[in-house]
């Protein structure tokens, strides 16, 4: 009876010891407050998928600071990747429930019959949908799989990123949230973070990049191996288009691109930065106009309301040349003016045994008469 009972004691504890063996096992990130990780598990595991297939990797990462990074490219990925990322605590569930088609709120209670049925008819749509349904991963949660797990898409290996994205939001801050996602994304083959991106595709540094750039790479984040600024650009520049509106004012949200983009998109890569963006520690306000070489989207305007063309690109300032000159003065008039920029014309020396013009009346163009002739003044 004292056996049994035993038994009946360790069979009732054992979920718990479950759970609670593997709270403690997954990670604990309390270190990320103050060191900069130079490795993922995501680039461990593309080193060794290029092992088993006999083939090598070279892992292109360089950290770049927050601050250092532009406003543009910061929104581009926010805008792109988790619009809601400042509001959640890691985990969207609206955006989840939203995407396996759940009825009930949020939370769910596990005493109302209603809200159980409701939850076990979204888990039954998330299994038969598997290829149909996104995860909707928060920055959170996608720091999580990058740093800590692998690309899997198990509900097990969802339960880990679930458990990891909580412990993140714990423990750090938003914007080192931020900062650890920017630098260990993967944006190529071999290319982790904003820094190595920016060198390998645009030939910049981050703090460099203008806002097309910026927007090409928070486009390539979803299918970095697949349509990024140097392979098969099309799926990556339908997104960019869309992020660009949004940064231009716009509402409409960033969808994925479809399989098939039909119409071609040109795809600026643009290595000359005429305007550089300001970081992240600047203000925002005010900073959502077109730079000179930006290719204006379609939602990007110009004073008075006239729409600018997708293939349309803001002109340089016209200015003049230091080596232009100007005109002899003869030929200006008094409401001429001459720009700073331009070089003035030498001053007229009169040849030996010529006399001065008469002094009145002297125009504002006109050369001074010789001093020592006698002045009259009307």
């Amino acid at each position: 009876m004292e056996s049994m009972r035993r038994w009946l004691l360790f069979l009732i504890l054992l979920p718990f010891g479950l759970l609670a063996a593997v709270w403690l096992v997954h990670p604990w990130p309390l270190p990320l407050r103050w060191v900069d990780p130079g490795s993922s598990a995501y680039m461990e595991y593309r080193i060794a998928q290029a092992n088993a297939v006999g083939e090598s990797l070279e892992i292109r990462h360089r950290w770049v600071p927050l601050d250092e990074m532009p406003s543009t490219l910061v929104r581009a990925v926010l805008v792109a990747e988790d619009d809601r990322f400042r509001e959640h605590g890691g985990v969207d569930w609206e955006a989840l429930a939203e995407e396996v088609r759940y009825r009930g709120p949020i939370p769910p209670s596990l005493f109302d019959p209603e809200d159980r049925e409701a939850v076990r008819e979204a888990i039954r749509y998330a299994r038969e949908h598997r290829d149909q349904v996104r995860g909707r991963s928060t920055l959170t949660q996608q720091l999580a799989r990058n740093l800590y797990l692998s690309p899997d898409r198990s509900f097990l290996r969802k339960g880990q990123e679930l458990l990891v994205a909580r412990r993140l939001e714990f423990f750090l801050s938003k914007d080192r949230i931020l900062e650890l996602y920017l630098n260990l994304a993967e944006f190529g083959p071999g290319i982790f973070g904003v820094g190595a991106a920016a060198e390998h595709y645009f030939g910049v540094e981050v703090s460099a990049l203008n806002r097309v750039q910026g927007a090409s790479l928070a486009a390539t984040l979803p299918h970095p191996l697949t349509s990024n600024p140097a392979t098969n650009p099309g799926q990556m520049a339908w997104r960019r288009d869309r992020i660009l509106g949004r940064l231009a004012g716009g509402t409409a949200p960033v969808p994925p691109a479809p399989a098939q983009v039909e119409v071609p998109v040109e795809l600026l890569v643009d290595n000359t930065v005429d305007v550089a963006d300001t970081t992240t520690a600047d203000t925002v306000a005010g900073r959502d106009t077109l730079q000179a070489g930006d290719t204006a989207t379609a939602a990007d305007t110009i004073a008075g309301g006239d729409t600018l063309r997708a293939s349309d690109t803001l002109p340089p300032p016209d200015s003049l040349a230091t080596s232009d000159t100007m005109p002899p003065p003869e030929s200006l008039s008094t409401a001429d003016t001459v720009p700073l920029t331009g070089v003035l014309p030498a001053p007229r020396i009169l040849p030996d045994g010529d006399t001065a013009p008469a002094p009145d009346p002297i125009p504002a163009h006109s050369t001074l008469p010789d001093p020592l002739s006698p002045l009259r003044i009307p």
